[in-house]
Order: C-alpha cells, then structure tokens, then sequence
C-alpha cells in the first residue's frame, strides 16, 4: 500500500512545464521515428499496441466478451471479440483502431498542458499491465512485457525531468504516427487490390457492415488523427 501511495501521489502532482528546447528535442525524436524507416518499423509496435487494445475497449464497453489479442512480428495485430456479427457494437469495435492511438496522444497532450507528464507515463503503464493479460501469442506478450518495464523502470528510477521529457516524445510520437499509419492502410489496400488479394483490413470490414465505401472510412481515419495532431499539438504548444 505505501508502494501504491507513493505512485499515486508521483503521478496526481503537476509539474512544472519543461523549457521550450525540451519540448522542441521531443518532437524532433518522435518525428525522427515516425519519418525515418528503421526506427518506424520498430517504433509502429507500440501504435498497434494501443490500436488493438482501442478495439479491446470498444468491444467490451459495446458489451462483446474479449476472446484475446495478438500482436505479429510485422506489426500488424488481431483482436477477437465474440457477440452479433453485425450491429452498431461490431461498427463500433471495428471502427476504434485507427483512431485510438490518436486519441490517447491528444488525452496525453491534454494531461501534459496541465502538468501531469508523470501521469501520463503511469496511465500507460496500467494500460499494458490490463492488455498482458489478454494477449495469446508469446511475441505479443514479449512487446508488452518490453515496453512495460520500460514504463516501469522509468517511472520508479527516473528523475522526473526525464520522465516528462520521454512523457512529451511518446505523445508526440502517437500524434504524428497515427496519420501515417492510415497512410499506410490505404497503401497496403492498394496493393491488395493489385495482386487480386482479398482485403481484411478495418476500413474493408467497416464497408461490408456499413455499405459505406472502404474510402469513406480511410477519409474517416485520417481526418481524425489529423484532428487529434493540430488540437494536441495547440494544446501542447499553448
């Protein structure tokens, strides 16, 4: 209990915000990883990440039971939710990916404006700790192990200054990746359709529940998580 007083009163007491080249040098990191290839295909783990665990949420809060989780070397990811096959719960559920990273940066962009970088940092530590236990394929809960000790390890050791210095990164990171990988959804459905395969990806599910078009729903993606980016980004900034 006195381990879980002390977390508590760490994360629940703002900050003082960092200096501005503090904040510039985080945004520098996260653009570096989202725009540069090797970094990206590392740094995309930690989207999917939050990508599947958004449908997971959406599933369960429509009343679907979670049947699991899985997280693949290419980071793609797979979560099954059992319930009706179609209804507003199953758009719902199908509709939550893309967006999710996008909106946990901007509620991280929101905590950051008001002080609570060491929060944030803790808020996604309970994030993976709920998604571990979820997760049925040993390289998922590989990547979630990894990322949440190194949550852990920087929200126990880590003097504060650079827990929101990291705090800043990561958000940045979830608010400048999530519109490239809608970018790259659209991609991989364009290269789907070139070699005649069968498309599976959210926006095609969307399309067979809703009758709405697969593009309508990419259009749907990206004005949302670009959205998140300039309102986080504003709030951040001011």
């Amino acid at each position: 209990m006195d381990l879980l007083s002390r977390a508590w009163e760490h994360a629940t007491t703002p900050l003082a915000h960092p200096p501005a080249g503090v904040v510039l040098a985080a945004a520098v990191v996260a653009f570096a990883l989202v725009a540069v290839p090797g970094p990206w295909r590392v740094a995309r783990h930690a989207l999917t990440v939050l990508h599947e665990g958004a449908h997971a949420a959406v599933a369960v809060l429509s009343g679907r039971r979670l049947a699991g989780i899985r997280l693949h070397t290419d980071t793609s990811g797979l979560t099954v939710s059992v319930g009706r096959a179609r209804g507003p719960g199953m758009v719902a559920t199908a509709a939550a990916g893309y967006p999710g990273p996008a909106l946990v940066g901007l509620a991280a962009a929101w905590f950051l404006a008001r002080g609570y970088g060491v929060g944030v940092l803790w808020a996604l530590l309970v994030a993976v700790a709920l998604l571990v236990v979820q997760v049925r394929n040993a390289f998922g809960l590989w990547v979630l192990l990894l990322g949440g000790g190194g949550l852990l390890a920087l929200t126990w050791w880590a003097p504060a200054s650079w827990q929101v210095a990291v705090a800043y990164s990561l958000t940045a990171f979830l608010l400048l990746g999530s519109p490239r990988a809608v970018l790259e959804l659209q991609a991989h459905r364009r290269r789907d359709r070139r070699a005649g395969r069968a498309r599976s990806s959210d926006a095609d599910l969307l399309a067979r529940l809703t009758r709405l078009p697969a593009i309508v729903w990419v259009s749907v993606f990206f004005v949302t998580t670009l959205a998140a980016l300039g309102l986080g980004a504003a709030w951040i900034l001011g």
